[in-house]
């Protein structure tokens, strides 16, 4: 299970480190891919492969399904981490995420998202996404 928040700095070459913390756990190889909310998200390939089997049995005819999988699919990318423990991020995942130079890297459960700073702060600034009204809202699914 992936948990934490860690700030790092992508270098010129848009490469970033994985904090220590989450490389056990995504592997030496793992998939990235276009995330929610202007970030990315990175799975360990046994989760990659569960979420591609759900995405596969989505119906061909739901048009919001295939472009949920087009977006989806398009953006992912196999990382592997070097020596240093960076990946690089292709241009357009940092484009899609609006990453520039600081990260924001967190884990969340089966996943790590990867966020610029800048928009980590906005997500983190928007009222509607109080813990109260979170909160609120989970007890409503019963958690």
């Amino acid at each position: 299970m992936f948990i934490g928040e860690y700030q790092h700095n992508v270098d010129n070459k848009g490469r970033l480190i994985i904090p220590s913390k989450l490389r056990e756990g995504l592997g030496e190889n793992f998939i990235m891919t276009k995330g929610l909310d202007n970030c990315l998200f990175v799975y360990p390939k046994p989760e990659w492969h569960i979420l591609e089997e759900k995405l596969k049995s989505l119906p061909l005819t739901s048009r919001d399904a295939r472009a949920f999988v087009r977006f989806f699919f398009s953006g992912a990318t196999e990382c592997e981490l070097d020596k240093q423990g960076r990946i690089l991020i292709p241009a357009n995942l940092r484009n899609h995420s609006k990453l520039e130079r600081e990260a924001v890297i967190i884990g969340v459960g089966t996943r790590v998202e990867i966020w610029s700073k800048e928009e980590w702060d906005i997500y983190n600034e928007d009222d509607s996404l109080s813990y109260e009204n979170i909160a609120e809202k989970m007890a409503e699914l019963g958690i």
